[in-house]
């Protein structure tokens, strides 16, 4: 087989063989069961600030940009404190952020939306690189197995990379998402940024499709727990143009992933209504504005309450340590400032199971 040609994009291969017809059946449903229960949850944003620190961490992750979910909901308490690290993976839930509410107005992925992510990932707007890329070396025999575009070829192809993501297309859109997202990262278009830039148009791009309505499928985490067989797919194209390994690796991820959230959605579900109905039972003062708040924010302090609330601090004070008196809530201390953490949510964040075939 040939080596593929970025410039002849979309590929002229046979790309939806038995195999991948086969675990496309397993994605979509699995994808239609979480956008239906994402849409049990009374306020289905709840999920997005909640989730989105799950994939900025595993995203980042795959970039050797290590930090812990506990300095992450630290980091949301009180930014001036927070180590570069952290701002750097709270920066991709921004990004995320960011993509998101421009999929949501226009329902279009384009260059500009693309840009503005990167930009929010890295803090500045230098743009599509005006250097050579990174080349990809063997570690062991030293030699270039791959060498991104030259800097003269990247608006082109990002162009008709845009006019990919929005012409109409017979392929499935999941087929369509895995060769968008290995064009991306081929081009390699930005300086850096560029692998954590695509994960999110991943997600953005099933938004735009309308098989979620909300970026709550955190595929990062399956990308970093097979990051070996991320790789040799992604070769396999550069290589010899052989898209069935990258196909059924990446939908397959998308079925696992589903799956999964799914599962985790419909905990947190159970949750939220237990404790709604705790508070409610117990205490004068329940609100769903407060419920949306020990969900929206499972690290929560009093001047979050107090906004969301709208009461004074005395006020959004007692209420605190009334529910951290009584359980529900774990009260500890950040500097001269306290904190409250929604401790059951976070079992569920923070102790995931590992993603694969038999997971549950």
């Amino acid at each position: 087989m040939s080596k593929y040609d970025l410039e002849n994009f979309p590929p002229k291969a046979y790309l939806e063989s038995e195999a991948v017809l086969r675990i496309l059946v397993s994605a979509h449903r699995f994808l239609a069961e979480l956008k239906g229960v994402a849409r049990t949850i009374p306020n289905e944003r709840l999920l997005i600030s909640t989730l989105t620190l799950q994939e900025a961490q595993s995203s980042s992750e795959i970039e050797s940009i290590i930090t812990t979910q506990d300095a992450l909901y630290k980091f949301q308490l009180q930014p001036q404190l927070a180590d570069p690290i952290s701002k750097e993976v709270f920066h991709y839930a921004k990004g995320l952020d960011v993509g998101f509410a421009q999929v949501e107005k226009n329902g279009l992925l384009t260059l500009n939306c693309i840009q503005d992510i990167q930009t929010t990932l890295v803090g500045n707007v230098a743009g599509f690189r005006k250097t050579p890329g990174t080349k990809l070396i063997n570690e062991k025999t030293g030699e270039t197995v791959y060498e991104p575009p030259l800097p003269d070829k990247i608006l082109t192809l990002m162009k008709k990379l845009e006019t990919f993501i929005h012409e109409d297309n017979p392929l499935d859109p999941l087929v369509r998402m895995a060769l968008i997202h290995h064009q991306f990262e081929s081009i390699h278009p930005f300086y850096d940024g560029n692998g954590r830039t695509g994960r999110i148009i991943n997600i953005l791009y099933l938004v735009k499709e309308g098989l979620l309505d909300t970026p709550i499928l955190y595929l990062s985490r399956y990308i970093s727990q097979t990051k070996f067989e991320y790789y040799q797919a992604l070769q396999a194209v550069r290589e010899r143009n052989d898209w069935e390994p990258w196909l059924l690796y990446l939908i397959r991820g998308i079925a696992l992933t589903a799956r999964h959230t799914t599962r985790l959605v419909e905990n947190i579900g159970s949750l939220l209504q237990n404790t709604k109905h705790s508070i409610r039972a117990n205490y004068r003062f329940y609100s769903q504005d407060l419920i949306n708040n020990l969900f929206r924010h499972p690290y929560t302090k009093v001047a979050f309450l107090k906004q969301d609330l709208d009461v004074s601090r005395q006020t959004a004070t007692r209420y605190l340590d009334l529910l951290a008196r009584d359980g529900i809530l774990l009260k500890k201390k950040l500097g001269r400032e306290n904190y409250y953490i929604n401790q059951a949510l976070i079992e569920l964040l923070f102790h995931l199971p590992e993603l694969g075939e038999n997971s549950k």
